[in-house]
């Protein structure tokens, strides 16, 4: 083998310097073969004196995603193994059961099971344990992919071994792969009788296609105002966020263009359908981590004025990104372009382009950031993602209860309590009882789980400081005597942050007996998005005065 290597290798170098001869005219050109000369003969001393052998195809892969990493995030190499994860990313499909396994500590838990799988057909339990695939035991393999196991062509049998919980035996269940189809659109319902509501959690080649469906089968409901939802969605194929748009944009008008490198790419792309509604009041729901073509959706309905958005100030990814093909059946995804909304912003928040002298990189100030108007002359910017008409405040955990979902403990109690309550109330009317939440407060008594509060955080830093200017010595005793004091107790912050800690418990346990849906369905009443969008549609003079840049 490692002769067969040596061999391909003194060939390349031949190969570049050929290259080098037709390119020595161009000083760029040079500068690329002189390199890759370089890159292939460091690489043949490597295969041929390295103290070990080396596996190529990781070494190369390596160097490529290193030397990708200096671009931006979003220039990716897909190497053969990769494409069918690639293939899932644009089509939202893949062959396989239907369920999320998280891999850590030697186990493999089954995290969630999509609805019409072959894992919900089967009988899977979110909290299952997969300790065998056809016969192949898991046990210590802590960074082993169970994924490249449950993945297979389609109608092809699968052994799985579980343990379940309260179950001491083994189980084994047997399925068919089919193709899994992951949906752009978990959820879609009457929020009121009159307030329609779209979960948009992605954009691979059926968004539009659900969002229509969707909007129509609500609207056969008697929907007179709708929420279009794109909080933590990443965005995909822009095709899809054209055609969302023009759901509420009418056919000809402008929806995005692009502006890149290679002039001959850059393009306008228009509204080329009919809309299916341009006048029915949207809310747009937005947060950080709405991004790509869920920025150009919110972008495009706010510079036509044609509903409100309400939330947090999207993530900024103002970046096109080309799939191209490479030999051996390999593929890249490259940015090559910017895109542009309606107004002619940029929401592109980051500038890759000029790096620190340590190689990090900063968003774009808002002393640089240009006006922009919208259709009815509202003032917008550029290059900080898209800023709601009605901003809220993001919800953020206490320590305690992210340390409790951290450590995963809402699970696996809610794993404990699927199991010894075999039903519950459906998921809008079901809540847990206080008897409930002393259960769960003794149960977590003996597991492990730690966290450190702001007051806490505070006090480190402020004898981090005493220490950094000598003053320890001074205040030290009054520093311990306050620690002593403001110690947390996890008994009275249970108690203390009793109604965050039952909130996130019940969604938990809500997932464990209805999945996705049932979740999202039973968090209306607490969401403070949701809230303002029915607050907001019952008040048609403030929806108004908002497009009109009246008032916010």
């Amino acid at each position: 083998m490692k002769k067969y290597f040596r061999s391909i290798w003194l060939a390349v170098p031949v190969v570049v310097g050929l290259a080098f001869v037709s390119f020595r005219q161009d000083d760029r050109l040079f500068e690329i073969a002189r390199n890759l000369d370089i890159y292939a003969t460091l690489f043949k001393e490597l295969n041929a004196y390295y103290v070990d052998e080396i596996n190529p195809n990781q070494l190369i892969k390596t160097s490529i995603d290193n030397m990708l990493r200096t671009l931006d995030p979003y220039t990716v190499y897909y190497a053969e193994d990769d494409i069918e994860d690639y293939m899932t990313m644009t089509t939202g499909k893949y062959n396989g059961i239907g369920a999320v396994v998280n891999s850590a500590e030697g186990k493999h838990t089954v995290m969630m099971v999509y609805e019409d799988t072959p894992a919900q057909k089967a009988g899977l339990q979110l909290g299952d344990e997969i300790v065998k695939i056809n016969g192949t035991e898991l046990s210590n393999k802590e960074d082993f992919d169970t994924g490249k196991l449950l993945k297979g062509q389609t109608q092809t049998s699968l052994t799985l071994t579980i343990k379940r919980y309260g179950i001491t035996k083994p189980l084994e269940v047997t399925l068919n792969r089919d193709i899994v189809k992951v949906t752009n659109v978990p959820y879609y319902g009457m929020l009121s009788e009159d307030v329609g509501y779209i979960d948009l959690k992605d954009f691979t080649a059926t968004a539009s296609r659900e969002v229509k469906t969707a909007f129509q089968e609500l609207k056969a409901k008697g929907m007179k105002s709708v929420v279009l939802d794109l909080r933590d969605n990443p965005g995909g194929l822009l095709n899809m966020a054209i055609e969302i748009s023009n759901v509420f944009i009418p056919k000809g008008e402008e929806i995005v263009s692009t502006k890149g490198k290679v002039t001959e790419w850059n393009k306008t792309y228009t509204a080329f359908n009919p809309a299916l509604d341009i006048e029915i009041p949207v809310a747009v729901i937005t947060n950080n981590r709405s991004a790509s073509a869920a920025e150009i959706v919110a972008g495009v309905i706010q510079d036509y004025d044609r509903g409100v958005l309400i939330g947090q100030r999207t993530y900024g990814k103002g970046l096109v990104q080309t799939t191209r093909d490479l030999s051996y059946n390999t593929k890249m995804k490259i940015t090559t372009a910017k895109y542009y909304i309606p107004s002619g912003r940029c929401i592109q928040a980051i500038d890759y382009s000029h790096r620190n002298e340590d190689g990090s990189v900063g968003k774009i100030s808002d002393s640089l950031m240009t006006a922009f108007k919208t259709r009815n002359g509202r003032t917008v910017y550029d290059g900080g993602g898209i800023l709601p008409d009605i901003i809220t405040e993001k919800e953020n955990y206490s320590p305690l209860a992210s340390s409790l979902g951290r450590n995963r403990l809402f699970f696996d109690y809610a794993v404990k309590y699927h199991f010894e309550h075999p039903t519950i109330k459906p998921a809008k009317e079901f809540h847990l009882t206080d008897s409930d939440y002393a259960a769960f407060v003794k149960w977590l008594s003996d597991k492990e789980y730690d966290y450190t509060t702001q007051v806490e955080r505070d006090l480190n830093d402020l004898e981090a400081s005493a220490k950094k200017e000598k003053s320890i010595d001074v205040i030290g005793e009054q520093l311990k005597a306050l620690r002593s004091k403001l110690s947390h107790s996890k008994d009275n912050d249970l108690q203390i942050a009793k109604a965050e800690i039952k909130k996130i418990l019940e969604a938990e346990v809500i997932k464990h007996y209805y999945l996705e849906k049932g979740m999202r369905e039973a968090s209306f009443n607490e969401d403070t998005e949701v809230k303002a969008a029915l607050a907001l549609f019952k008040d048609t003079n403030r929806y108004n005065e908002i497009l009109k840049g009246k008032k916010n």
